[in-house]
């Protein structure tokens, strides 16, 4: 036998499970998206009313505009600490490899983790305005947790202090990738260093930055551990996300019909976010 056939033979279970269990699954969840299903699949089909249903539920626009708000702070100040963090590691400061480890070390957690361990600190009778007010200032208010309109923000910290931290372990590496030699022309040229950061280094890092968008657009689509784990979906259901929503309908409400639904548009809204992914690294300056 060929080593190419044997290749091909070795990989046909993979290809076959990936066939059946990833693309089979999302034909099955669009099918059942077409049907009024509730706790069990049924065969009656009724168009695009699950979807008509949808996009008219508010809890589903709450949801939607949750992913998007959330994910648009998320990924800024996540990209933005780690470019400031990695452009300070970059100058050579004293201690750098323990300020590497400290700013890394919350990556290590899970969201679940990352969730409960900001919740005990932002709840307003035990955690962070408590402590303030035990040291006299006893008119400082810090209740974005249960704030309805300020809650989803506290999601936003949270999430960029799990995050930021690879962000910047993966801009630096790619500052160091950059050659020695051009800074060195910049110093001949007089060239001021934010300068060169600006218009010279960080178009090279292009590549760097759109992989860093795209694994922190990742983790926002999956959010669902940090929001459970942190607010419940709550209060009431201001800092509902996509995953949450689904996973609720699914499994409490015995609402398959309407969850494949919400499922079928996360996706759709998944490739577009891969699809931008890919426009931009077409886009990619030429050096």
């Amino acid at each position: 036998m060929r080593p190419h056939a044997l290749a091909r033979l070795v990989l046909l279970p993979t290809i076959v499970l990936t066939v059946v269990g990833v693309y089979g699954s999302i034909l099955w969840t669009l099918n059942i998206s077409f049907t009024f299903s509730e706790m069990l699949p049924v065969n009656e089909y009724v168009g695009l009313a699950q979807y008509t249903e949808l996009l008219r539920q508010d809890r589903w626009q709450v949801a939607y505009t949750n992913l998007f708000l959330f994910g648009g702070f998320y990924i800024l100040f996540c990209l933005g600490a780690g470019l400031i963090l990695a452009i300070a590691l970059d100058q050579d400061i004293r201690g750098r490899s323990v300020l590497q480890t400290i700013l890394l070390y919350p990556i290590a957690l899970s969201f679940i983790v990352t969730g409960l361990a900001w919740r005990w600190l932002l709840n307003p009778t035990t955690g962070l305005q408590d402590f303030v007010r035990q040291l006299g200032f006893e008119d400082f208010a810090f209740d974005w947790l249960s704030n309805p309109d300020m809650a989803i923000f506290t999601l936003v910290i949270a999430g960029v202090w799990h995050s930021s931290g690879l962000m910047m372990v993966i801009i630096f590496a790619g500052l160091q990738s950059v050659d020695r030699e051009i800074w060195r022309a910049g110093q001949v040229d007089g060239i001021p260093k934010w300068q060169m950061y600006r218009s010279v280094v960080l178009p090279m890092l292009f590549p760097v930055l759109v992989t860093c968008l795209v694994l922190l657009s990742m983790n926002v689509v999956r959010s669902y551990d940090l929001v459970v784990a942190m607010t419940g979906g709550g209060p009431g259901y201001s800092t509902d996300v996509p995953a949450k929503f689904i996973v609720d309908f699914l499994f409490n409400r015995a609402n398959i019909g309407r969850a494949s639904a919400a499922a079928i548009l996360l996706l759709l809204t998944v490739i577009a976010i891969m699809g931008l992914a890919a426009l931009l690294r077409r886009q990619e300056p030429r050096t």
